[in-house]
């Protein structure tokens, strides 16, 4: 009878599986987008090829869109003011985008580990994340490939939005 009860209390057996998302990840070349995935995944970051062409196939982002439950936006928080520009512009077409536009988006400020890099205020204030995205689930957080907790945290945040929990997104 005690070992019964040890092993109901004890040893519940593997724990439940977790849940899995289709989430699209977008952003200008060189914003980090591989390097932060990889990281994530524990890969090797010195195997890690940038990107090439990727402007070319920005066209295509919208072929991926499909079936997604949550975006991933990464961008250079260093980037020059062109650049961010056109993320800004992107990001836009993303958030009205009808695939898109009722799913939870995690907004990446990356690269916050240089020195030319713009803080969350200036860039939410700069993306017009508010007027826009007013309604809409979203987050903007900083990060970097030297601070990965940060990165995981956003996520946890992000699976937060999907499973639906009460929370006020837009105030992130």
């Amino acid at each position: 009878m005690d070992y019964l009860c040890f092993r109901a209390l004890c040893c519940k057996g593997p724990p439940p599986p977790r849940p899995e998302y289709d989430l699209v990840c977008i952003g200008l070349t060189g914003s980090g987008k591989t390097s932060l995935l990889s990281q994530l995944c524990s890969e090797n970051r010195e195997n890690i090829v940038s990107t090439t062409g990727a402007d070319n196939i920005r066209k295509y982002w919208s072929r991926y869109y499909q079936g997604s439950q949550g975006v991933i936006f990464v961008l250079d928080s260093a980037s020059s003011e062109d650049d961010l520009e056109t993320a800004r512009n992107e990001l836009h077409s993303a958030l009205q985008h009808p695939q898109l536009c009722t799913l939870p988006f995690l907004i990446l400020a990356n690269h916050q580990d240089k020195p030319a890099a713009r803080s969350v205020q200036e860039i939410k204030k700069y993306l017009e994340l508010e007027p826009l995205a007013r309604g809409k689930r979203w987050i903007l957080k900083p990060c970097s490939l030297d601070d990965m907790e940060a990165v995981k945290d956003s996520f946890g945040l992000l699976i937060n939005l999907l499973e639906d929990r009460d929370l006020e997104p837009s105030r992130m």
